[in-house]
């Protein structure tokens, strides 16, 4: 008969690839999702609010085609108005985040709530893809902000084409490479009345933490050897995602920022960070969360404060 101690090593073998093999896929499909981002479904459509809404394509400043939705303003009679548009996180798209698509821990996040409320509010709502998600088109890496900010600026210019908008009120609200891409493109497409930005984070802090609370002590490790490989793909180093190196640029500019007081991947002292070097940045939001997609809902939750935010900032409708 067999004996115990000569099937002692097979026996480890399989109990450590138990163990190690769900960090080792988890992993793999981080770096993808680094690399190439994801084609989350559309999975809410304006018309499920009752929102006019059409389809519109256009290019970002490096001429990546990316697809979307423009909110028309509610009681829309075809004079200028303001317009603010969003830009979501990775690995999301236009609709927000929907729950369970991704190795990620997460929580649904929906834009088409606070789109409606701005909606009604006077504003025209621009909800799009950024590259490498959705229904845009593909140009990997994905930089956390860095390129992705040139779709900002595509969109932007977008809107200043419409006879409908007014192109001097202008707002964003980014959400974590949303918000990154924000900051760093509202300088090149200025001006740019305010931004909300939500939970922005610079890729040194963001990256150990996230690899680890999602691959346990051999994350921060992993993530290193991750961003050697993303930069092989073309990516900037994650030195160089920093927004508070970017945000001294924006003169002209007022910024809300927002995070989630237990948010295990971004930290409160690098989004104070940036605001102290953003010469309009509003006092930061501290909001209550016991983990990252808590401070994404604040918005969400907050809808009534977001639109008054932009009501000062651009002014109501017409005005």
């Amino acid at each position: 008969m067999t004996s115990f101690r000569s099937l002692a090593p097979f026996i480890l073998g399989l109990g450590m690839g138990a163990a190690i093999g769900p960090t080792v896929y988890r992993a793999v499909q981080a770096q993808r999702l680094m690399l190439f981002g994801m084609r989350q479904p559309l999975w809410r459509y304006p018309a499920d609010l009752r929102l006019t809404a059409e389809d519109v394509v256009f290019p970002s400043q490096d001429g990546v085609t990316l697809r979307g939705w423009f909110i028309h303003r509610a009681n829309d009679d075809g004079t200028p108005a303001p317009a603010v548009i969003f830009v979501h996180g990775w690995p999301w798209n236009r609709c927000g985040n929907r729950a369970g698509a991704t190795v990620l821990p997460d929580r649904t996040v929906d834009f088409l709530e606070p789109a409606s409320a701005l909606s009604n509010a006077g504003f025209h709502v621009l909800l799009f893809d950024l590259r490498n998600h959705g229904l845009s088109d593909a140009s990997p890496p994905v930089t956390f902000g860095v390129n992705e900010a040139r779709d900002v600026i595509g969109a932007v210019t977008m809107l200043r084409t419409r006879r409908d908008v007014d192109g001097a009120r202008i707002g964003l609200i980014g959400y974590s490479m949303g918000a990154n891409a924000a900051l760093r493109a509202a300088p090149d497409c200025a001006p740019i009345r305010s931004i909300v930005a939500v939970q922005p984070t610079s890729a040194e802090v963001f990256a150990p933490n996230a690899a680890r609370d999602i691959l346990g002590p051999a994350g921060p490790m992993l993530i290193r050897m991750g961003g050697l490989i993303h930069q092989a793909f073309g990516a900037p180093p994650f030195a160089a995602i920093a927004p508070a190196a970017w945000t001294p640029r924006l003169q002209d500019t007022d910024v809300l920022y927002i995070q989630g007081a237990g948010d295990r991947w971004g930290s409160l002292a690098d989004v104070e960070a940036m605001a102290t070097n953003t010469p309009r940045a509003r006092p930061v939001i501290v909001a209550p969360s016991s983990e990252r997609y808590g401070g994404y809902l604040y918005v969400v939750e907050h809808c009534a404060e977001i639109v008054a935010f932009f009501r000062e900032t651009l002014g109501g409708e017409g005005g």
